[in-house]
């Protein structure tokens, strides 16, 4: 870190950081404005991409264009329909025909059998926008259909309506997050820094960060190095923002104790980017490094996530230990008004809540983390009331849009499978027998002639189930066990209930494919950053009981407080993603601090003086990133309301619980051992601590005796003179 803090902190170097960072945006302003126009929504951006779901929508290319859905356009009148209602229906599949995006060969009007309603099967092309385009769409075939007799409904469901309901929940996605995580850090900042002007710093960074990291993420994405969707660029916003905040927090604190120990405000910026620049490197890293390991999922959404989320991180990084430094520099010690840190006035964390939090641990530390511990593995068994098997259309949005009224009526009217049919492909020459095969299998209603192009045909198999319930996934399974067993047919079985399928089970796998990829990567990280073993185990084993525990109380909140229906398949993996990679920060920025003063004074009394230099900023970090999660909670959509949820309760689990109270109690209960077999547990072992840092051995050994009696007994002294610290930097 030595030459990077000397850059920004320097007379000179300030002004050529920000100079830099002017033009960078000045280039990243246009692309990052075109990211929302390379994003790619189309079916294989989402669905598993060895699944034969996935299979069956590339060969559909020779039928029909991938991105070509069905509308299911259904009419109701309870007391019976009349012959102006069919009049008025047929006279309407010309005008939908006429629409750009409507194919030809409209299905209909199809009467039910109780004679109360009638459906149509509008095809249609989403084009190269995927199915955000497909919003549009509806709102025109909604128009077409105005002129109808009166009491008569219509609504637009099928695939088509459902994607129009999701485009219409994601409409202004990336602005609705922006300025709503813009809101949140803002209003945390001022409670933090209680100055008018401070907050502005961190949010103005932040920004830079986010637009620099769209137009590198466009660049990738217009070339086809990168695939990016709605679901991965929402989340970026608030990553970057949540994230980048977090590490602008850290080295504010810290500038602000240097500032009360050194004169000159750049010698103060270089010593905190000296002393905090590792620990924020070591948890921007932590987090890049989770993320990248969602490129091995088999989900094309989660992989896709994982490079997008790693860019956003690493450009964070590099603008909050650069751009941040610079400016803080710039403006000088006035932009903490009212409360300006001069050189030799007093910290007040020495004494302050987490001061007095430590000492109350410290009178026993081995019963606190012991009940700690058991209060979060009860709170985990409530993953048992977790229903991570995916969501139904209807139970998929807060309020009830006109595709789940449409669903209903056709359930009420129709086969319920009807405009989402299984598609079945096979070799034109078996398509007979594949044919033959398929009549007779559960759950079928209706099994359409076959289509045939060059050597492959297209049957259309209608279900007799809700298209995305759980007996129609079981047809699925019984339909691709028949086909695949006629002889030379080579056949495949997709659609949407087909993907839904593929989906789950695609999920599980990820989860017990990437959960401990993510864990070992984390674990490797955190020995090489504090060169011990046994800490490493320690933090990794409380953010996996922190996880269990977030999850847990979540399923419970889920099914009691919301009654939501249950969660997303991915659900799992994005809150473990998140909770560890971002949670094992707070660890990290708590456990550099003590090791850091350990080194000193010992690990007993430097968890202590860790926990009351780093509470409050901790506190605030976890704060602000448990907001910006939760304003996932503005989309009308059930799914990312539950990440929001979960990731926003486990923040703050691990700022509040975890890390102040679980570790801390964990650090003054095993002590020294906590740095085996590393160099600072054989000088603590031996009595010669303080070596490494600098000090006498007879200084630290003064320091160190008096821990034992200081601990459970008072809150912990001062920890280090300005003097001291101003002529034996570490």
């Amino acid at each position: 870190m030595g030459r990077l803090a000397k850059m920004p902190s320097s007379r000179v170097g300030k002004w050529l950081v920000l100079g830099f960072w002017l033009v960078i945006m000045a280039l990243a302003a246009s692309p990052a404005g075109k990211l929302n126009d390379s994003l790619n929504n189309d079916a294989t951006s989402w669905l598993p991409a060895a699944a034969e779901s996935t299979q069956v929508v590339k060969q559909l290319e020779a039928f029909q264009s991938k991105n070509e859905f069905p509308a299911v356009v259904v009419y109701e009148r309870a007391s019976g329909l009349t012959p102006a209602d069919v009049a008025a229906v047929q006279g309407q599949v010309k005008a939908f025909e006429a629409l750009a995006n409507v194919k030809s060969g409209v299905v209909g009007p199809i009467p039910s059998a109780d004679k109360q309603a009638l459906q149509l099967i509008v095809p249609v092309d989403a084009g190269p926008d995927g199915w955000q385009a497909l919003g549009e769409t509806v709102k025109q075939m909604r128009a077409a259909g105005a002129d109808r007799p009166a009491g008569l409904s219509m609504h637009v469901t099928g695939p088509v309506g459902q994607a129009a309901d999701s485009s219409e929940a994601f409409a202004g996605l990336d602005g609705k997050l922006l300025y709503s995580a813009m809101a949140v850090v803002i209003v945390i900042l001022l409670i933090t820094y209680r100055s008018p002007v401070l907050w502005l710093v961190p949010v103005v960074s932040a920004v830079v960060a986010l637009f620099v990291a769209q137009a590198v993420i466009y660049f990738l994405a217009d070339g086809g190095a990168l695939t990016v969707n709605a679901q991965s660029s929402g989340i970026l916003t608030v990553i970057v923002f949540g994230a980048g905040t977090d590490y602008a927090l850290l080295l504010v604190a810290r500038y602000r104790e240097e500032l009360r120990r050194h004169e000159d405000r750049h010698e103060a910026m270089a010593f905190a980017l000296h002393r905090a620049g590792p620990a924020i490197l070591a948890s921007g890293s932590t987090v890049i490094a989770g993320m990248l390991c969602l490129l091995v999922a088999s989900m094309s959404s989660t992989k896709g996530l994982g490079p997008v989320a790693a860019i956003g991180i690493a450009v964070g990084l590099l603008v909050m230990l650069t751009l941040l430094p610079a400016l803080l520099v710039i403006v000088g010690r006035w932009v903490f008004w009212p409360v300006r840190p001069t050189f030799g006035s007093v910290d007040g964390t020495t004494t302050g809540f987490w001061s007095k939090v430590g000492a109350r641990i410290a009178r026993a530390p081995r019963r606190t983390w012991v009940v700690t511990a058991a209060a979060l593995a009860v709170a985990a068994l409530g993953i048992l009331q977790l229903n991570a098997v995916g969501l139904q259309n209807k139970d998929s949005f807060y309020n009830k849009p006109e595709s789940v009224v449409g669903e209903e009526i056709l359930a009420r009217h129709f086969p319920a499978g009807a405009g989402s049919p299984v598609l079945v492909i096979a070799a034109a020459d078996q398509v007979q027998a594949v044919k033959t095969a398929l009549a007779p299998v559960s759950g079928i209603s209706a099994v359409s002639e076959p289509v045939t192009r060059g050597d492959r045909a297209l049957i259309q198999a209608t279900l007799a189930d809700a298209p995305d319930s759980e007996a129609a996934v079981a047809t699925v399974d019984r339909i691709r066990d028949v086909v695949h067993a006629v002889p030379g047919a080579d056949a495949i079985a997709g659609g949407n209930t087909a993907t839904r399928a593929d989906t789950e089970r695609a999920s599980a796998t990820d989860n017990l494919r990437i959960i401990p990829l993510i864990l070992g990567v984390v674990l490797l990280i955190l020995i090489l950053l504090l060169r011990a073993i046994t800490a490493p185990l320690i933090l990794v084993a409380t953010v996996v009981l922190s996880f269990g525990a977030a999850l847990g109380l979540s399923a419970l909140a889920f099914q009691h407080l919301f009654g939501f229906a249950g969660t997303d398949s991915s659900f799992p993996l994005f809150v473990f993603v998140f909770l560890v990679a971002l949670g094992i920060d707070y660890n990290i920025f708590l456990m550099t601090r003590v090791h850091e003063e350990a080194r000193v004074v010992g690990t007993r009394r430097g968890a202590l003086m860790g926990l009351a230099a780093t509470g409050g900023v901790i506190t605030s970090a976890g704060l602000v990133l448990a907001g910006t999660f939760a304003v996932l909670a503005t989309l009308p959509i059930v799914a990312f309301a539950e990440i929001g949820f979960a990731v926003a309760l486990g923040v703050l689990l691990d700022t509040l619980i975890v890390r102040s109270v679980l570790v801390t109690a964990l650090n003054l209960d095993v002590g020294p051992r906590m740095w085996w077999p590393s160099s600072l547990w054989k000088n603590e072992v031996s009595g010669t601590l303080g070596a490494e840092a600098g000090v006498s051995p007879a200084e630290a050994g003064a320091v160190a005796s008096g821990a034992a009696e200081a601990q459970g007994q008072q809150a912990p002294e001062a920890p280090e003179t300005p003097e001291r610290i101003s002529t034996t930097p570490r």
